[in-house]
């Protein structure tokens, strides 16, 4: 079932408001059996409270088994099937920091590293090298030549940056470099089809000159490139939904992708409380608001159970504020799990929250991957996050006669 074209001819227009609350990585895994996840180990008074009137169950972004990325994982929350639409994170992180693709660009997201002696990897994002410490050396980088193509290189945040190749021959189908462990030396750009071959082989020349400008950097002296991708081409929220949406985030890959689905970034916050300050501001200018947390997910992949667990408690404190602006519906949610037992992304369906006024409760009285397994939304696809939200929001019309 096409979901989407579904939805763009039931959807009606009304003055609810829809708030999405994003925490990356929010599913965990118990450090021990029998032991309680991050979500369940944190003190969430507030999200408990919203609990306790709402309605919950386990979301899969993709399918059950499947271990999302950042991209595809968020798409499936916005009600885009990420495997129909395919967004690589290079074009999600030069859209997000302004970089307006065009049809000859290929984008690349890159993280700074740190290599000893032999070239072997020995920490993925350079010690997460601050921003201030990142951008300098990131625009260094601007003075790499590769004949017969243009090479743009903007800074993102911390260990992050983003190349934009340009030219023609260009395709955007080449593996990821970083190997995604430490001990060995980043892998060869390696293009899956004919039309990349070019663009792995000006990729390898890059990594070779970017080496000789970061000689010596006590951190970042070398990088990883991810998300190989070309401009995207994607229906927006308002021609599917019938929202103006709005998206509030700190970290630029995330304020991408809600632009490439049609969303308005608004506001410059740099923490989750001048996120909700943004929210409170554009409350009255638009019907959807998306606000994204990144920490869950960053010290879930630091391995850092205790960590996140405090990241859980600050994602929980904001919740009075949301609340207070009278939300009809308001969704509490990740794009993935990133349990701090696995250090990464993992294939574990994410726990989920919706509160309206028209939710049968389902009698739990706190948030947790133990309550959402036996709640009310049972286990569901991502994509069918956004139907259920405009429904509770009086949205969607009747489906035949």
């Amino acid at each position: 079932m096409d979901i989407q074209r579904l939805v763009r001819e039931l959807k009606v227009t009304n003055n609810s408001k829809i708030v999405m609350l994003v925490a990356d990585g929010l599913g965990g895994l118990p450090i021990e059996p029998g032991g309680p996840t991050e979500l369940e180990a944190a003190k969430t008074p507030n999200l408990d409270n919203l609990a306790k009137r709402g309605v919950q169950g386990l979301l899969y972004p993709v399918a059950p088994g499947i271990t999302p990325g950042s991209g595809p994982g968020h798409l499936s929350l916005f009600g885009y099937d990420p495997i129909q639409h395919l967004i690589g994170r290079g074009a999600l992180e030069a859209t997000g920091v302004g970089f307006k693709l065009g049809p000859k660009d290929v984008a690349i997201r890159c993280n700074f590293c740190t290599l000893d002696a032999q070239g072997n990897i020995t920490d993925r994002r350079a010690g997460r090298i601050p921003s201030e410490e990142s951008a300098p050396l990131a625009i260094s980088l601007r003075k790499v030549r590769i004949p017969g193509v243009e090479v743009f290189v903007e800074p993102v945040k911390e260990h992050r940056f983003v190349v934009v190749l340009r030219g023609e021959g260009l395709g955007g189908n080449v593996a990821d470099t970083d190997p995604q462990k430490t001990g060995v030396p980043p892998l060869d750009p390696v293009a899956h089809d004919a039309a990349s071959g070019r663009t792995a082989q000006v990729a390898k020349e890059f990594f070779l000159q970017a080496l000789k400008i970061l000689a010596g950097q006590p951190k970042a002296n070398g990088l990883t490139m991810r998300g190989f991708s070309a401009a995207p081409v994607i229906s927006s929220y308002e021609d599917v939904y019938g929202l103006r949406a709005a998206a509030i985030a700190v970290y630029p890959m995330y304020k991408g992708l809600a632009q490439l689905v049609g969303m308005t970034v608004v506001g410059k916050p740099g923490s989750l409380s001048e996120e909700i300050d943004v929210l409170e501001q554009a409350w009255n200018d638009y019907d959807f608001f998306f606000v994204h947390f990144k920490y869950t997910d960053s010290r879930g992949e630091d391995g850092n159970f205790a960590e996140k667990v405090r990241m859980v408690e600050q994602f929980d404190a904001i919740v009075p504020r949301v609340t207070a602006l009278g939300p009809t519906v308001l969704v509490v949610t990740g794009d993935h799990s990133t349990p701090a037992r696995l250090a990464g992304h993992s294939w574990h369906p994410v726990p989920t929250l919706l509160a309206a006024d028209t939710c049968r409760p389902d009698g739990l009285t706190a948030f947790g991957e133990k309550y959402a397994t036996c709640g009310g939304l049972g286990h569901f696809a991502g994509v069918n996050l956004m139907p259920l939200a405009m429904a509770h929001a009086g949205r969607l019309g009747k489906f035949g006669a």
